[in-house]
Formats: structure tokens, C-alpha cells, sequence
């Protein structure tokens, strides 16, 4: 992961940053990250990248005619999952480091429940959710260690069509 991450950065980095909205949303049949993903060397910030593109990337492998509209709890889950590493593995180095949001997904992750949450907090009419998540236990667990949570999703880049991507010469 840490040597595909600059060549996916680097191949995105040539891209041309617009963005193209329907009904509100972003569009498009490629993600491009913003210009912040390569300057802003923030871990929380980072660590959103990290969720960014593990999300872009598992929406390009699902059915459907546009990515950006593609939802599944399987690729919630995983970039919560990773999200949630990244910002431990920040925190490694600078255990001090905090940030209220990421340290709340971290405790959730670290208890077992990200499914539960991901499918609580971000759950779909039309997602498949694996049998066997806890949410029972979930509900009684998130009262009394996360009062007062707020979910929150940033995305660091836009979905755009591949047709206005610059392309080096050949």
C-alpha cells in the first residue's frame, strides 16, 4: 500500500481538477484529488485522502453508469477501516496528536463495532449489510462512548470525467 499510494498520487497529480455537478453531486468516471492532497501534510487531513481514495477506487469496481453515485456498505466499511488505520499510524509517532472525529472512529474501530457504525451512521436503503453485525450491542455501546457524535464524511478530491483528463504526449 505505502508504494501504490505515490504512483496513484503521482498519475493523479496530472489530472485537470474540474468539477462537474448533477443534482447537487459530483460527477464523473474518475476521481481526481484536490491540489490540498499533495501540499497539506496534516495527518488528519492526509488520513481523509487515504479514505478518499480507497473509496473512489472501490466505487470504480462496482456496477452502475456513474462511480461517483456508486454506494455499497462493503466499500463504506472499508474506507472507514482505513481511514481509521491511517489516523492510528499518524498517531504513532505523535501519540499527543488529536483530532475529535478520527480519535472517536479509532474507539469505535478499536471495540469492534465499525460495521455496526458504518451501517448506524451511514446504512443505505439499497446496501447489502453482512449478517452478524451487533447492533443491538452497538446501541447500548455508542451511549455510553459516543455522546454527543457527530458523523462526518470529507472528501478530498472530485469525480470527473476521463474525457478531461490532460494526458501526457505520446
Amino acid at each position: 500500500m505505502r508504494l501504490v499510494l505515490p504512483l496513484v498520487l503521482l498519475l493523479l497529480a496530472s489530472c485537470d481538477h474540474g468539477i462537474y455537478t448533477r443534482d447537487g453531486v459530483t460527477d464523473g468516471d474518475g476521481f481526481y484529488l484536490a491540489p490540498g492532497a499533495f501540499s497539506n501534510d496534516d495527518p488528519a487531513y492526509q488520513s481523509w485522502v487515504t479514505y478518499s481514495l480507497i473509496k473512489s477506487a472501490c466505487q470504480l469496481k462496482l456496477d452502475g453508469e456513474n462511480p461517483s453515485r456508486a454506494s455499497s456498505f462493503q466499500c463504506e466499511f472499508r474506507s472507514r477501516r482505513h481511514l481509521a488505520n491511517a489516523w492510528e499510524e499518524k498517531r504513532v509517532n505523535n501519540p499527543s496528536m488529536s483530532d475529535k472525529y478520527l480519535d472517536q472512529l479509532a474507539t469505535v474501530h478499536r471495540a469492534g463495532f465499525l460495521g455496526e457504525y458504518t451501517a448506524h451512521y451511514y446504512g443505505m436503503r439499497d446496501w447489502v449489510v453482512p449478517p452478524g453485525l451487533r447492533l443491538a450491542e452497538f446501541r447500548q455501546w455508542r451511549r455510553e462512548h459516543l455522546k454527543g457524535h457527530r458523523p462526518m464524511t470529507r472528501i478530498t478530491g472530485s469525480w470527473n470525467y476521463r474525457r478531461n483528463v490532460m494526458r501526457p504526449p505520446t
